[in-house]
């Protein structure tokens, strides 16, 4: 990885964090056991700048409902600790849960962001869903679209966005400070790595991204958009470091190959079932979290293809 420059700058990142060059974030989370989700609030100590990272709505399926008592618990905290909110960050384009960056948005402000390969979704899934001319294929319902090395800043914490597809063509890591923000990448050590079954998903290229990931120093702490308790493990835990994920992640923990990695992954993914929210969390995050437009009698829906995934 030295011909990386962006992981380099990442590492150099951590490091001057780790040394007491560049303040900690601190980071606070917010898990929703009805999506297995953990929504990260993560903020500059001495600026009170803050960022959530892949916020949650409720969704009610059966009865077509949504409300967002979720997300106001990450309001209220925010408001409490007296944050100010500067990004609303989306790790990709989830499949499990519907964003709620938009409400919080309203309330507090910030920018919404995700990585610009959100487009290639956005045209894979406006065909699945026929969306019309009138749904937008540009990412432009989003108020930033990181490129693979982006820098932004979370007040005096410095931040940069790393292209890491494999699970989707659009999924980027956040590394702010000392803390690598990963999405559904990686998860525990005891629980493995992302599926790569959805439509743009690739074995090979999630072997090569969290390989790179892998790359960061053994200190980075790591967040996980996900956690379902793996076997043997009676609480949720999404936290972990790289040196945990290199030493002992089940699938691939230092020396699995290539080729090992790729045959387990995809036997692995034809026994999973597809998620419960899948369709209608991506019609939704497609948008920046924002519902599809109302139709003739005033009212929104989501559709329902059949027979397409």
């Amino acid at each position: 990885m030295s011909g990386d420059p962006h992981l380099r700058q990442a590492k150099q990142q951590v490091g001057r964090t780790r040394r007491g060059e560049i303040s900690a974030p601190v980071v606070t989370t917010f898990f929703d056991e009805r999506t297995f989700t953990a929504t990260h609030v993560v903020h500059d100590p001495i600026t009170k700048s803050a960022a959530v990272i892949d916020s949650v709505m409720d969704f009610d399926q059966a009865a077509g409902r949504i409300s967002f008592e979720t997300a106001d618990r990450v309001v209220e905290h925010l408001r409490s600790e007296g944050l100010v909110l500067d990004w609303l960050l989306e790790t990709h384009a989830h499949a499990d849960h519907l964003s709620a960056a938009p409400y919080i948005q309203q309330r507090l402000g910030g920018q919404i962001a995700i990585g610009e390969q959100i487009r290639v979704v956005q045209q894979m899934f406006g065909k699945i869903f026929n969306e019309g001319t009138e749904f937008a294929r540009d990412g432009s319902q989003f108020d930033r679209l990181f490129r693979d090395g982006d820098k932004f800043d979370l007040g005096t914490i410095p931040a940069i966005a790393l292209h890491v597809p494999g699970h989707t063509p659009a999924d980027m890591t956040y590394v702010i400070g000392d803390a690598a923000f990963v999405g559904d990448t990686l998860f525990m050590p005891d629980y493995g790595t992302a599926r790569t079954d959805f439509p743009g998903g690739d074995a090979r290229q999630l072997y090569k991204s969290i390989r790179r990931l892998l790359a960061l120093p053994d200190e980075t702490r790591v967040f996980l958009c996900h956690d379902y308790k793996a076997p043997n493990r009676d609480f949720y835990a999404w936290e972990t470091t790289i040196a945990a994920e290199r030493a002992a992640n089940v699938h691939i923990h230092e020396g699995v190959s290539e080729d090992a990695f790729v045959a387990m992954r995809t036997a692995r993914d034809a026994t999973l079932a597809m998620p419960r929210l899948i369709l209608p969390s991506v019609q939704v995050n497609m948008r920046a979290g924002n519902l599809p437009e109302p139709e003739a009698n005033g009212a929104r829906y989501l559709k329902l293809p059949l027979n397409t995934l």
